[in-house]
């Protein structure tokens, strides 16, 4: 019988809470990381499930989500440690505190909707605020100095890179036109004023702004950095659940999993394995876990949502060259 799992207390339930719960499946005496920790809701889960004696590092790179999580949290004492630092330094984060290996690494990718819903952060194209989408505020670089610096075919290129944007090119052209562009809601109608708007439809501004934020947090380096970082983290059997919330994020997470789970990763047209590679994961599902319906009513931004869990099967250090 499936055991069932506390409910967190508010602010909010992450996104694929009873999933990441039960994909991870604390024990009681485990080492956890839940790398963008947010306001604690996975982490949360995660501590009550691994008591009495489990520990959890929580990172984030965005203050003020770390004071929530502290507050969240507070009830767990000294088995929770939070950071600010990019999971993108997960290595060197666990070592500090000693850890020879984890249990279970939760990544949710993407941005809180504490962030999204907070104006002066710069996140969203539906209410005004300065054109900002740092997810770390002490970072110098914000998408007003994409937006008002980079050339026309530099713009275009990180629309179409990053967000899937056919229009890239005509965006990225009457965005220079309109130079400078100090808002959201100035880059938003910008954007309308390049491509229209069909009813329907998304918001037009949508892949412009994902782009940018992306661009901004260097999202996609970030992961592709942290996910052999967390892989060789893990103990035999631990797990790594990743949630993603666009195409491109869970590509790689797709591909690169899929890629350690294989003994050979030679070309297909070649006759013999001469690449040596072993598998060091095994692919809990081959399809991504999705929000239930229910779940999707409650929390419309979940819909995009996409949940991929790995279990280590072997030692990484055993192919070590």
């Amino acid at each position: 019988m499936e055991k069932t799992i506390p409910i967190p207390p508010a602010p909010h339930i992450s996104v694929l809470y009873n999933e990441i719960i039960h994909s991870l499946n604390p024990n009681t005496t485990g080492h956890y990381v839940d790398c963008t920790v947010g306001a604690g809701g996975h982490a949360w889960g995660i501590l009550n499930s691994c008591s009495p004696e489990g520990k959890l590092l929580g990172l984030d790179v965005d203050p003020h989500a770390l004071d929530l999580a502290a507050k969240r949290l507070a009830e767990y004492g000294e088995r929770v440690v939070l950071k600010q630092a990019s999971f993108s330094n997960l290595a060197e984060n666990i070592s500090l505190l000693g850890w020879k290996n984890v249990q279970g690494i939760v990544i949710d990718l993407g941005v809180s909707s504490m962030q999204i819903d907070t104006p002066d952060r710069g996140f969203s194209f539906l209410s005004e605020g300065p054109l900002d989408m740092r997810l770390n505020p002490n970072q110098k670089l914000t998408a007003a100095d994409i937006v008002n610096n980079d050339s026309e075919e530099e713009l275009a290129d990180i629309l179409w890179r990053y967000g899937d944007e056919r229009l890239s090119r005509r965006i990225a052209r009457i965005i220079v036109r309109a130079r400078p562009i100090k808002t959201t809601t100035m880059l938003a109608e910008t954007v309308i004023s390049a491509i229209g708007r069909r009813p329907g439809h998304i918001h037009p501004a949508t892949r412009t702004f994902q782009a940018l934020r992306i661009a901004v947090n260097d999202e996609l380096k970030a992961l592709e950095t942290t996910l052999p970082q967390a892989i060789e983290a893990l103990c035999l059997g631990g797990r790594l659940a990743v949630i993603s919330f666009h195409s491109l994020e869970d590509r790689i997470v797709k591909q690169y999993f899929r890629r350690e789970s294989k003994d050979c990763i030679c070309p297909a047209e070649q006759p013999i394995c001469t690449c040596g590679h072993k598998a060091i994961l095994n692919e809990l599902s081959r399809r991504p876990i999705i929000p239930t319906d229910e779940e999707i009513k409650q929390n419309p931004r979940s819909r995009s949502a996409r949940l991929r869990v790995v279990e280590k099967k072997m030692d990484l250090a055993s192919y070590l060259h």
